[in-house]
């Protein structure tokens, strides 16, 4: 077995209302150091490590605890990347 090194990006799905994107972005409007496009998006980044024999194996793993524990799958998304 080897270790990977495996990066998850979860987000809100596209047409979920992002609170805390709006809020950023609300504060950031008419700040003229901050230029600013609009549609901020926040989401959350999860580093771990898995136990695998070969790298699908390893992403396979990650993708059912995406699926249980990490994220929510009716509301959100994620990406997972070996790192």
């Amino acid at each position: 077995m080897a270790e990977f090194r495996l990066q998850v990006l979860v987000r809100l799905r596209e047409g979920v209302l992002d609170v805390q994107g709006k809020t950023i972005e609300q504060s950031l409007k008419g700040s003229p150091n901050l230029p600013l496009g609009s549609d901020i998006r926040v989401g959350k980044l999860i580093e771990l490590t898995v136990n695998a024999d070969d790298e699908q194996d390893a992403l396979k793993q990650a993708g059912v605890l995406c699926e249980s524990l990490l994220s929510n799958p009716v509301i959100e998304t994620y990406e997972i990347k070996k790192v």
